[in-house]
């Protein structure tokens, strides 16, 4: 009898000696998914609206970009420029890819479309509100992006701070007005909080028409 009490003791005190060890590997791994798989982000600012709104929640995919370059069209979270921000310590922002690496962005055609290498871009994400959707730039531009470099835009046009702002305010330095790919932290995907907002950040078919920059 008491070997058998003993016997049935020691499944319960070997799960409390483990318990520890468990905890510490569920946290070592929810650590190392943070760091280089996943990771969440708020949204703080309107610059997105309405695809993203303030107080949003995302998941954004920090493993994807070592294995290829962002593409046009995928929403983005990235170390913001010093001259961005003013901050030496940089600002997370997150804005959509419009041009890549030698493509040839203009404002805009005869139906005030964005062009992209030729092709005009319909944007029905662009900011609406009572019916009136924002244009798609606030002056008329023509740049060509430096390889290895984005030119990124918010959805919200009139209340993003990005590519075509800083193209303005650094007197059309091409350099300032577009971020460089190695600042991206990752591609955001979901939108998962608040849950009556959930959904998948797909890429607009749109872009899938758009050619490669010739030469």
């Amino acid at each position: 009898m008491i070997d058998e009490q003993t016997d049935q003791s020691k499944p319960s005190s070997s799960f409390w000696r483990e318990l520890p060890i468990l905890l510490g590997v569920a946290i070592l791994v929810a650590f190392l998914v943070r760091v280089f798989v996943l990771q969440t982000f708020f949204i703080p600012s309107p610059s997105m609206e309405h695809t993203l709104d303030i107080d949003d929640r995302v998941l954004v995919n920090k493993l994807v970009y070592d294995f290829r370059s962002p593409h046009r069209g995928e929403i983005v979270v990235f170390k913001a420029p010093t001259q961005w921000t003013g901050n030496p310590k940089g600002e997370d922002f997150i804005k959509r890819v419009i041009g890549v690496g030698g493509d040839r962005v203009v404002c805009c055609d005869p139906e005030d479309r964005l062009m992209i290498n030729g092709q005009s871009l319909d944007e029905p994400y662009i900011f609406t509100e009572n019916g009136v959707q924002d244009p798609p730039a606030d002056e008329e531009f023509d740049i060509t992006v430096p390889a290895g470099r984005l030119w990124v835009m918010g959805d919200h046009r009139s209340a993003s701070g990005d590519s075509l702002e800083h193209w303005q305010q650094s007197r059309q330095n091409i350099q300032l007005a577009t971020i460089p790919e190695d600042a991206v932290v990752g591609r955001a995907f979901t939108v998962f909080w608040p849950v009556g907002r959930a959904t998948w950040l797909s890429v607009p078919k749109s872009f899938g028409v758009i050619p490669n920059p010739q030469g």
